[in-house]
Parts: structure tokens; C-alpha cells; sequence
């Protein structure tokens, strides 16, 4: 193993990351930015000219499509936060065993530390909860399998030891996890149900924008599927079970066919929605915001129990603001065929 020289020695800490297919052809400084999302891009460029990243063995270039089963190992930098703490954060648990747990996320908390929120998070709360937690994806991300966005709420997957979060990671690599949300979206799905298909890339200007291309060398191949639950003048209210799992999937496709997530500011502009936006001639002491996030909701998911050998279902009801938007949408703006 070739160890890089400066300024790092035998005994610097590493971290160790074995590429996932779902990541596959990424580019190796953006794949180490979406594993490292404290550090900067900037930062990951330094790291990797540094030599401070092996890919299988040898020194790796930013440029480098990694491949299912390459072997990287970073050095990064000395942390400038203290690693997450146990913080009393109440939590609602759907289901738990000595294995794993499932929790139902609240909107507007960010899953893990990262810049701007080192406390707060998810990771701080089950380490208050369950204490013992895997620590597969490192000390920075203790017991997490896999990711909500901040302002997404719903059923989100918890390790407790290394042998389960390797399995249950193997099953959301390996597509066989059943996932369903539920979202509001601003515009009216044509179709009752439909597949929506469209590579997804990076935004080329924009760190935190995903975009869809029809560039096969920059973007993920990605299907979801929706199905229409109730329609309102200028809304709709669906499920949508992703196929794949790609950053910000469903946010980007149901943009992409004109029907961005309600209240979603990064694809559809508007950062919330008022109970005015609906009924304009409503009296201005009456107003009110219903909808304070995206409208979107991780709802359901399954998944085989990797110790005891049966199918898990785990369910998360629909939130206050869900149900106070979709009374709103059925008085104001019923459907009219």
C-alpha cells in the first residue's frame, strides 16, 4: 500500500469507501464530495492533489470515472468540528430491535453533520436514543444507511451493528428496498399514472442543483413511477415509488415534467405556500402558511430483515401540514374536469 508522503504518515486516520453501483461512472472529485459533503469541492481538489487518495492502491486523479468495486482510500483533513454528540432530541420511533431501527424524520433536520449544522441533526438524536450504533459509514454518520433531504420528511433507516448496515446498504444498492412517497406538486399531472425517465447530473453551475440530461457520459440513469391520488385546479396530490436512487430523484423529475414539489424553492421557486395563494380574497388576519417545506413525504418502506429473515414494513402517517394543505386545496380548488 503506498502511503502518501506529506504530511501524512502509517498512522494518520483514514477512511476506506468501496464504490456502489448506483455511483458508478461519477467522477472521483464529485463522488468524494457527495461521501464528504463537510468539505468543499475546492477542499476534495487540495486532498486529491496532495495525493491523499488512493483509488486500488494507486494515487487517483480528479478526473477519474470510478467503477463498481473500486477501493478508495482518503486521508482527509483533521476535523474542524467536534464529531457528533448525543443530543435529547425527541424522536418518533416506528420500529426497533437489537438490529436496526426506523424512524420518522421531521422536516427541516438535516440527516448528518455537515457545514452549518453540527448539532441538531438526526445522527445527534439516535446516538441519544439508541446509544450503540454501527459505524460503517464513520464516526461523522453513525448508524446511517441511507439519506433524506433536510426538508424531507417520513421512514428513514437506522443500523445498530456493522453486519445489518452492510446488508441493508446491499439491499438498497441491489434495488431491492420498496420505497414510497408521497408528495403535493405545483401543477397537474396529466397522465393517472406514468414512469418518468430521465437522466440525472450534476448542475454545471451549481453545487447544489441536480439537473436532467441527455449526456450519457454525465448523468444516472433514473425511473420513477407515480400514480395520482386526488387532482385540484393547478395541484396534484401522488405517490411516487423511485426506481433508482439518485440525489434529489423525485425533486428533479416531477420538476422535469412541469409539476415541481409544492414549496420546493430549489426547483420550483416558491418556498412555501399561504392559505392567501389560494383564496386571494381571503381576509388578511385569516392567512396563514400551510405549507412551510416541500410537499414531500417518505411514506412507506420494506425491506428483508437481515437477521431474522422476514420482510419489515414500516409505515409514517402524513403530516399536519400535509393534511391542512390538502383540506385547503379540496375547499379552494377542487377539480373540475
Amino acid at each position: 500500500m503506498q502511503i502518501p508522503s506529506f504530511p501524512l504518515s502509517e498512522d494518520s486516520p483514514y477512511v476506506d469507501l468501496t464504490v456502489k453501483r448506483k455511483v458508478e461512472g461519477t467522477r472521483l472529485d464529485q463522488y468524494l464530495v457527495l461521501m464528504f459533503s463537510d468539505l468543499s469541492r475546492s477542499a476534495i481538489q487540495r486532498i486529491i492533489d496532495a495525493g491523499a487518495v488512493l483509488v486500488n492502491d494507486h494515487p487517483g486523479k480528479s478526473s477519474y470515472k470510478i467503477r463498481y468495486g473500486d477501493r478508495i482510500r482518503i486521508w482527509p483533513p483533521p476535523p474542524t468540528h467536534e464529531l457528533p454528540v448525543p443530543e435529547d432530541i425527541p424522536l418518533d420511533v416506528l420500529y426497533e430491535d437489537e438490529y436496526l431501527a426506523i424512524v420518522n424524520k421531521p422536516a427541516d433536520m438535516v440527516v448528518h453533520p455537515a457545514k452549518g449544522h453540527w448539532s441538531g441533526t438526526l445522527a445527534n438524536a439516535i446516538q441519544f436514543r439508541f446509544g450503540k450504533l454501527s459505524q460503517l459509514n464513520g464516526e461523522y454518520r453513525p448508524g446511517i444507511v441511507h439519506r433524506l433531504d433536510r426538508d424531507t420528511s417520513g421512514v428513514i433507516l437506522i443500523a445498530k451493528d456493522e453486519g445489518a448496515h452492510r446488508d441493508l446498504s446491499y439491499q438498497f444498492e441491489t434495488r431491492k428496498v420498496f420505497k414510497e412517497y408521497v408528495a403535493i406538486t405545483a401543477g397537474v399531472l396529466e397522465r393517472d399514472s406514468d414512469y418518468i425517465e430521465g437522466r440525472i447530473a450534476h448542475h454545471p453551475n451549481d453545487r447544489v442543483k441536480m439537473i436532467v440530461t441527455d449526456e450519457e457520459d454525465d448523468g444516472k440513469d433514473a425511473c420513477s413511477y407515480y400514480e395520482v391520488i386526488e387532482r385540484f385546479r393547478g395541484f396534484t396530490f401522488c405517490r411516487i415509488n423511485p426506481r433508482t436512487g439518485r440525489t434529489h430523484q423525485i425533486r428533479v423529475h416531477l420538476a422535469s415534467v412541469g409539476c415541481p414539489v409544492l414549496a420546493d424553492k430549489t426547483y420550483g421557486g416558491r418556498a412555501h405556500l399561504r392559505l392567501a395563494d389560494l383564496a386571494p380574497s381571503l381576509d388578511p388576519e385569516g392567512d396563514e402558511i400551510l405549507m412551510p417545506r416541500q410537499a414531500l413525504h417518505a411514506s412507506r418502506l420494506r425491506f428483508h430483515h437481515p437477521r431474522r429473515k422476514v420482510f419489515i414494513e414500516a409505515e409514517a402517517p402524513l403530516p399536519v401540514e400535509f393534511q391542512k394543505t390538502l383540506a385547503a386545496l379540496r375547499q379552494h380548488r377542487p377539480f373540475r374536469s
